[in-house]
């Protein structure tokens, strides 16, 4: 006979590599920006992966989840306001999994722990400044550049925007900018280790041996007798 089913296995998690950490809110759009985030972030359904209605699912270890936690705990004391705290957040049959919810913070400071660090987790921060030129600042100052993003309905804001960002991927009201494959995915400053980024033209080039062909033929007119390569002949 069977043995009793026990409590379900937590379901792996994976990890991905890019998502937004952080966002500028310019002027006092920052009050209703932040509203509407926390009201979309509330609705988001967190579960196993292998669950069709999960639109999250775990972290990948116990450590990292544990890890992402300790920013969102110490958040406050480094002054920034908590909206959302998603730590201790559990799913009803799956208990051990290492499960953490949405956190939103508002008002973070560039030295804080949150912003500096990069956390992989579900955390967005968000810091307020007063204009685009303080906004633009505030990015360009960053040692990262992997890639950003501007949201406007401005289109001379949005072109000063990608010229004058140091990123390597630039959105104009596209929140992850990673391109389509034939443009490689990468940024700048230390957002990059290399000279040369993951794919696309430059991914073709890391990975292809060059070979180099220097030839030099006779003219097919002073080809000798009886040889007829076709060619008018000088003889």
């Amino acid at each position: 006979a069977r043995p009793p089913p026990g409590p379900a296995p937590p379901r792996p998690g994976g990890e991905r590599a890019w998502a937004r950490a952080g966002g500028g809110a310019v002027g006092a759009v920052g009050d209703e920006l932040v509203a509407k985030i926390k009201e979309r972030a509330e609705k988001i359904t967190i579960g196993p992966g292998d669950d069709p209605a999960s639109e999250m699912g775990p972290l990948i270890t116990a450590a990292h989840r544990d890890k992402v936690a300790s920013y969102v705990a110490g958040a406050a004391a480094q002054g920034a306001e908590v909206v959302l705290d998603g730590t201790g957040f559990t799913v009803e049959g799956y208990e051990d999994g290492h499960w953490i919810g949405i956190s939103l913070l508002d008002r973070v400071h560039v030295d804080s722990d949150a912003y500096r660090d990069e956390i992989f987790g579900p955390v967005l921060c968000v810091l307020r400044v007063d204009s685009y030129d303080e906004g633009l600042a505030l990015i360009n100052a960053s040692p990262y550049g992997n890639g950003t993003a501007v949201f406007t309905r401005d289109g001379g804001a949005a072109r000063r925007f990608q010229l004058e960002v140091e990123a390597g991927m630039v959105g104009v009201n596209v929140p992850i900018p990673v391109p389509v494959g034939y443009h490689s995915f990468g940024g700048w400053k230390d957002s990059l280790f290399g000279d040369h980024h993951v794919y696309g033209n430059d991914g073709t080039h890391f990975y292809t041996r060059g070979k180099v062909v220097t030839t030099r033929w006779p003219d097919p007119a002073e080809a000798p007798a009886g040889v007829d390569l076709g060619f008018p002949r000088n003889h």
